[in-house]
């Protein structure tokens, strides 16, 4: 790695600091990067990793504290600022512009007075191709899956050529493959002279990558150092200040789970819609945890949207659905969710909540989606007494009940958008993606949560990318191929060999 002359890093944070409404998101942080060097950040969800980054990236500025580049001080009052001096930070919740392209979208901000749009799309291909991102530059990027728009996010990073790139969770909607590309291009980075800030949840990938770690802590820093000087369970005893399992997944389920099988709650027969699903069907169980494992763009999500009525399915030769026994085929989601059909978005952000509003006001939406929560009249008292009896339930971390979705960090955020769906009392729940970007502690509370609505005897849908959950979670494990289900596994068969076989091959 390098750093500057007399050895100063290339940014220096010095005691940093930020408050909001009295709580400290960070406490006199010191952290610094160095030129071509990648430095993993880590913590749970509130512990501050945004809080630094976004100071360092100009997109809120410090209570106190000064921030430092090649050893002068600087104040950031915008993105454009930090972008200026070759600062780019590509977010967790995709910052991209829908309506536009993804080349527009690449470009945006490095524009010149006059665009030939042929030039820009030439140019964008190259870049997109260059990191072996198989994305349509001329594609709207409403148009676009949570995994493609992430893509798009890091090729205007390497567009913007950068001097520092933050990546908060840059992996998370990534398939296997797509993430050895990805690492491969950090590495190619980072030989140039990029300096690299690495938020990730998966510690594994900040171990692998990272050439040294740091650790916050409730907003305080608690380690800084070597990457090779650590391992998993020592990160984990950082960030929590505990043992935790040797792993947070657990361990794959047993058979005995699958004896137990209790009625069919949901029948799928041949379901086609458009070109994602193709002719699948599969049958789920009370009291059962069904896992669909699949690549991005296997119609694992778009299946579980034509159940919920967000998306629908060919209308002649489209297939069946029953519920219960009943044929059902819904316009709105509302009709699904009067049957007691809940689904838990995979993107939090654009379908999961509204960022502006209060925690009590989402939670309290959900329950306005159902018939009996259906009234003319909207009740402060109920909203405050239903908001408060979820953040108790589900563990939701925030100053109070009234506090902003944009407020919470990542894993709270996703704690308020399963709140919002599980306060309408489903029978059946669909989970698409359910930690995606969540920290190892939250992780762990989700996972108990969606146990326990299983032994309680709903029926529970895990839709995930990441097998060791799918293996941890699920009693019986369908995998999703091309819009097909074309292997199933209980749980006491199952390797991740096997469903990554079934899911390729």
């Amino acid at each position: 790695m390098n750093v500057g002359h007399d050895g100063e890093p290339m940014l220096r944070v010095v005691k940093g600091t930020k408050i909001y409404e009295g709580a400290r998101a960070i406490s006199e942080v010191d952290f610094d990067v160095n030129r071509g060097e990648i430095h993993g950040l880590v913590g749970e969800n509130g512990a501050g990793k945004s809080t630094l980054t976004k100071a360092i990236a100009g997109a809120i500025s410090l209570t106190s504290g000064d921030i430092f580049l090649d050893g002068e001080k600087q104040v950031f009052t915008t993105p454009a600022d930090a972008l200026s001096a070759g600062i780019v930070m590509v977010y967790q919740e995709t910052s991209l512009i829908p309506t536009m392209t993804v080349g527009q979208n690449i470009i945006l901000g490095r524009e010149k007075y006059l665009t030939r749009l042929r030039g820009m799309y030439i140019a964008t291909q190259q870049v997109l191709q260059s990191m072996n991102f198989h994305v349509d530059p001329t594609a709207v990027v409403s148009t676009l899956g949570a995994a493609q728009k992430q893509m798009v996010e890091i090729a205007r990073a390497v567009y913007y050529r950068a001097r520092l790139i933050i990546f908060d969770e840059p992996s998370a909607t990534l398939t296997p493959e797509e993430k050895l590309h990805f690492f491969d291009l950090v590495r190619r980075l980072k030989g140039e002279g990029v300096a690299i800030i690495f938020i990730s949840h998966a510690l594994e990938e900040a171990l692998e990558l990272a050439d040294r770690v740091t650790v916050l802590r409730d907003g305080e820093r608690v380690h800084m150092g070597p990457a090779k000087d650590l391992n998993r369970e020592i990160l984990v005893r950082h960030m929590v200040g505990r043992d935790l399992a040797q792993t947070y997944y657990g361990e794959a389920r047993g058979p005995e789970k699958t004896q137990k099988r209790k009625n069919k709650v949901l029948s799928v027969r041949n379901v086609i819609m458009g070109k994602m699903v193709r002719n699948m069907s599969f049958s789920v169980y009370a009291g059962e945890i069904t896992g669909i494992a699949g690549l991005v763009g296997s119609g694992r999500t778009e299946v579980a949207k034509v159940v919920a009525g967000v998306l629908k399915r060919n209308y002649i030769f489209g297939g069946m659905i029953y519920l219960n026994g009943k044929p059902i085929r819904y316009r709105i989601p509302r009709q699904a969710i009067a049957d007691g059909i809940a689904y838990v978005t995979e993107d939090r952000k654009l379908n999961g909540f509204f960022e502006t509003m209060r925690i009590d006001e989402n939670i309290y939406v959900g329950r306005l989606a159902t018939p009996e929560g259906a009234t003319v009249l909207l009740s402060t008292r109920e909203q405050t007494r239903v908001g408060t009896e979820w953040i108790k339930r589900i563990k939701i971390r925030a100053i109070n009940a009234r506090a902003r979705i944009v407020e919470l960090s990542g894993g709270n955020q996703q704690k308020v958008v399963v709140a919002k769906s599980l306060v309408q009392n489903p029978k059946l729940v669909f989970f698409d993606e359910p930690t995606r970007g969540v920290d190892v502690g939250a992780i762990q509370e989700i996972h108990d949560f969606i146990r326990s609505l299983a032994a309680q005897g709903i029926a529970v849908v895990v839709i995930s990318s990441y097998l060791p959950e799918i293996l941890s979670l699920s009693d019986r494990i369908l995998v999703a191929r091309q819009g097909r289900i074309v292997e199933e596994f209980s749980s006491s068969e199952a390797t991740e060999e096997k469903i990554m076989y079934a899911a390729i091959h």
